[in-house]
Formats: structure tokens, sequence, C-alpha cells
């Protein structure tokens, strides 16, 4: 059956308390609040730096077994080595601490820094250094990435498009792998401000379509300030609910008794 989850980016931050989380929860225990009302994030802050050992365990055992962390993968091999063969090092220590995880590691998104511009060949070369067993996305900031050999390449590698609206290069809506990537950063692509209910209305018919064609889905909102995150990824959740129950409703076929009761 396709995975179908919604989180946000991230979950510790300042203007969600009262907002989201209780007013006197303390941040060690925000975490597995947030695992309450969500089945999966993005770990951000890993893209900063590599977390110990003991944090990933520490995210690992505060949350139920259904749940899954994306991994933002490290700055080192984005934006300083850019996809380099020197970024082995730092590949191999990401996986050392995605190992920590066990089943509840998923994706792996690669955001690209914006003036990072197309080169389908050092992509190329880059991909044979991931280890196979894993998910991969890739978020561009350039829109020169959004190429057709660009496109062609994912697809190839079962690669997912990471469908992000992030002003620098909205990303076209295209599935180039087994699963979706969505990142939203609010409207306008600027990680503020609630999304209006007919673009979420959109996502949902989106997302739910690709659901039941058998494929994952995985949406985390990056628009976090003011609480804005957490209240959309809860809002798109109840719209994909009613969009189901609306084609469940459509599809369901009428008793024998209710039939006999149909116009001719």
């Amino acid at each position: 059956m396709a995975r179908l989850v919604i989180g946000t980016s991230g979950w510790h931050y300042a203007s969600w308390r009262g907002a989201f989380y209780p007013s006197g929860l303390m941040i060690k225990h925000q975490l597995p609040y947030y695992a309450t009302q969500f089945e999966t994030t993005e770990l951000n802050g890993v893209f900063y730096r590599t977390p110990t050992e003991a944090a990933v365990r520490s995210w690992r055992d505060q949350t139920g077994p259904d749940f899954v962390f994306a991994w933002k993968a490290s700055k080192f091999i984005t934006h300083w080595k850019r996809l380099s063969a020197r970024s082995v090092n730092s590949i191999e220590l990401m996986e050392s601490r995605l190992a920590l995880l066990g089943d509840k590691a998923g994706p792996v998104l690669f955001q690209l820094p914006p003036q990072f511009e197309a080169d389908p060949e050092r992509l190329e070369a880059f991909l044979p250094l991931l280890p196979r067993h894993r998910r991969y996305s890739f978020e561009f900031r350039h829109p020169s990435w959004y190429a057709p050999s660009v496109i062609r390449l994912l697809r190839a590698a079962n690669i997912s498009l990471c469908l992000s609206d992030h002003h620098d290069a909205p990303a076209p809506w295209r599935r180039t792998a087994d699963f979706v990537y969505v990142r939203g950063h609010g409207p306008g692509g600027r990680y503020k401000d609630n999304y209006p209910t007919a673009a979420l209305e959109d996502w949902a018919k989106r997302v739910h379509a690709w659901s039941a064609q058998g494929i994952d889905v995985f949406v985390y909102f990056d628009n976090d300030q003011k609480s804005a995150a957490p209240a959309d990824a809860l809002r798109l959740r109840a719209l994909l609910d009613a969009v189901r129950g609306r084609r469940r409703h459509a599809t369901r076929r009428p008793t024998t008794e209710h039939r006999a009761q149909l116009p001719v």
C-alpha cells in the first residue's frame, strides 16, 4: 500500500510555542509531542552540522514505530563540495547516522544553492557515489536544472525531483521516481504565511491521485514562521481526508435494495 505522510521541515521553533505546542511544554518534550500530531519530519538542522550518534538515537527512540525522518544532506556535499568526488567522506558520515534510524530513515534531500547552475555531467558522476538502498530527492534552486536532460537523468536513476515552490526556482510538478517529495515554502516561496485554501485543495487532489496509483508521497511544509507550517500540514491532511471521503462515496456501489429505488 502506498505511504502518504505529511509533516514539517524541523519541529523546534520558538514561534510555535502556544500556537502549536502547549505553552508550558519543555523543549525536550517537543519531538514526542510533535510525533503525536504527525508521522514524519524533515531533519533540517543536519544540513548545517552532523548530529551526534546519541542525538540520532534519541530522535529514533522518542517517536513511534511508524514514524519516518527525511534527511537533508549536509551543505558540505551540496554547497561546498558541489556534488564532486570529494563528497565521498561526507556521504559516508551521513550514512553512518542514517543507519542509526533503522526503518525510520526516509528519503534523503539534496538542496542545491541558487548560484549552482545546471551541470548534468557532474550530477551524473555524483549519483553512483550514493548508497543504492536509499531514496533520494534533489531540490534545485536555479531554474536551469529543469532541462529535459536533467529530468531524464533523474528518471533513469529513480530519483525524485523535489516539487519545491521556493522563490528562486519553483519546480514543475513532474514525477521522476517511484515516490514523490514535496516541499512547501509558503506563498511566494518565502518561508512565511499560510497557503490559501484553494492552493492546498489543488495539492490534495494531486497528492491523492499519486497515492491512489500506489506511489509513496512525502510532503513537508517549510513556512515555519508563526507556526504556519504545522497549521498548513494539518489543513492539507484534513483536505486529503475529505477528498478520500468523496472518492469513496462516488465509487461505492449501491446495494440491491438501493438499486431498486434508482430511477430508470
